[in-house]
């Protein structure tokens, strides 16, 4: 029996940054191409503006495309933050999240939207991730980067790394390695191996370069382990990476936003994959962001967000 195409929501993001150009090409890309059914969640006049100025290859009826009706203007402002772009971004989602929610798509993936846009608009969200939280009602949810030779999961996401040290609870740590499982399960991925960072260099060494892993994030592998988790750890940053790289681990736990994205960036920039995990729908961005310096002249890539729409085929709900 043949499976059932998946139906994917593609919000275009803000309007003024890459995020049209990307989600254009990626839907008409001979990677997507026959793979599902893309719907593009966006304003007309943008999408058709996308078309008409990169000359993209689009006959009458090709593209599916719920429109919003929150831009109408073809004069609206590009390259730079606005209040109306944040808007717009907003909308998009919350449309997309509706589809899903009420099974009409199988999966949702985002363009780039921006927390400077979000926070002219009057929103309060620092990104996107808290953004599909609240409109799903989820309460327990942790952003997980992919990439063929490195996964990995954020215990603190959107904050000042001043902050971090204090958010590094036992129970913190504990609900970000139980969802690094549930995010192994969504990947297909039956007998993970999870590893967890430790915050500090070389792991605190005993207590010498710092407490965290002590006090906090070894107690929570344990306690992980006593649930059955397959997780090991905390390891010294330094090492962590290289030793997922080689295929020693599935999934790493990382302490905050940047130990995970830089070496992740490193390898794989243009294919990253971010995807929420927690949300009672499949979620998947690229992983990059508007790009305003490059955005509406043609130059944009988007591998990335073919490798999101790709990863969103592929997920388990």
């Amino acid at each position: 029996m043949m499976m059932r195409e998946k139906k994917i929501a593609v919000t275009i993001g803000d309007p003024a940054g890459i995020g049209p150009e990307v989600a254009l090409k990626a839907i008409l890309s001979n990677d997507v191409a026959g793979l599902c059914r893309p719907v593009i969640i966006g304003d007309r006049v943008v999408v058709e503006e996308v078309v008409k100025r990169f000359e993209l290859p689009v006959s009458p009826g090709h593209i599916e495309l719920v429109n919003i009706g929150e831009i109408a203007d073809k004069g609206f402002e590009k390259g730079r933050p606005t209040a109306a772009g944040g808007r717009a971004s907003v909308a998009y989602i919350r449309r997309a999240v509706e589809l899903a929610l009420n099974k009409s798509v199988d999966a949702v993936v985002t363009a780039p939207i921006s927390k400077e846009s979000l926070k002219i608009a009057g929103f309060n969200w620092p990104g996107h991730t808290e953004m599909l939280a609240e409109f799903t009602c989820t309460k327990e949810f942790a952003m997980v980067f992919y990439s063929d030779k490195l996964r990995l999961i954020l215990v603190t996401i959107h904050t000042a790394l001043a902050n971090v040290p204090a958010m590094i609870t036992r129970d913190r740590v504990f609900k970000t390695v139980i969802l690094a499982q549930k995010a192994c399960a969504v990947l297909g991925i039956e007998r993970p191996r999870i590893a967890v960072a430790g915050l500090n260099p070389h792991a605190g060494e005993s207590g010498i370069f710092g407490t965290e892993e002590r006090d906090a994030i070894a107690p929570a592998v344990e306690d992980a382990r006593q649930c059955g988790v397959p997780v090991s750890g905390p390891y010294p940053p330094d090492v962590i990476f290289h030793r997922a790289y080689k295929g020693e681990f599935d999934l790493i736990v990382c302490m905050y936003h940047d130990q995970g994205l830089i070496p992740l960036k490193m390898i794989a920039f243009d294919k990253g994959v971010n995807f929420t995990v927690g949300l009672p729908i499949i979620r998947t961005s690229p992983d990059h962001g508007t790009a305003y310096d490059i955005a509406w002249k043609g130059v944009a890539n988007p591998s990335s967000m073919i490798e999101a729409i790709r990863l969103s085929v592929r997920m388990r709900r």
